[in-house]
């Protein structure tokens, strides 16, 4: 698929994946810096709104506040729930609803184990593991990002959530045509779909 024309950087990208629109974002900004949306038309508040549990696992937070600023590896624009004020509370730190959703990547494991997962995840790495910085001299970004999902592509694919009717979809934020420099060339973006009800 395509992201949408012109929709660049990975920021606005995100918004739309969760909105359908980048509602008029277009940097890499955080939420405390770039204007959050006071729209409340976006997945997660249908989701909530239909009594459909959600939560997104983020590496490198630390789960005891809601994470609007950068912290180790962990970049809020890669990040799109925390630009609603409808799940930061007004851009609040403190907002139980964010905290209890926005939760640290390390949680994923006893989750899965656990069965504990909501009916839909939204898992985003940190910056080494999603190919976006170099932080090896000896590996590189690629293997760092493939070397990452070999770890936790096969503890989703054993879980009772994915066996249950579940679905993994490995996607990037954004794509770039042949000329990486040429911004107005939008995709196409990779995309892998795994689940037991896809079809080819």
């Amino acid at each position: 698929y395509y992201n949408p024309p012109g929709v660049h950087p990975s920021e606005p990208n995100y918004i739309w994946l969760e909105a359908g629109d980048n509602l008029g974002l277009t940097t890499d900004r955080g939420p405390s810096t770039s204007h959050s949306s006071s729209s409340t038309s976006h997945l997660v508040t249908y989701l909530n709104k239909a009594a459909i549990s959600w939560k997104t696992y983020q590496e490198d937070i630390s789960g005891k506040t809601c994470p609007l600023s950068n912290v180790g590896k962990y970049a809020p624009k890669h990040n799109p729930f925390i630009f609603f004020k409808d799940v930061t509370d007004n851009n609040s730190l403190n907002s139980a609803y964010c905290i209890a959703h926005v939760r640290p990547f390390t949680e994923l494991a006893g989750d899965l184990a656990n069965n504990k997962v909501a009916k839909y995840n939204f898992i985003t790495p940190n910056l080494c593991h999603d190919m976006h910085d170099t932080c090896s001299r000896r590996v590189s970004r690629q293997q760092t990002a493939d070397n990452w999902l070999k770890n936790i592509v096969p503890r989703i694919l054993k879980s009772q959530a994915y066996k249950n009717g579940g679905a993994l979809f490995i996607t990037w934020d954004e794509g770039e045509g042949e000329d990486a420099a040429d911004k107005s060339i939008d995709g196409p973006i990779g995309m892998i779909v795994l689940s037991p009800l896809a079809k080819v």
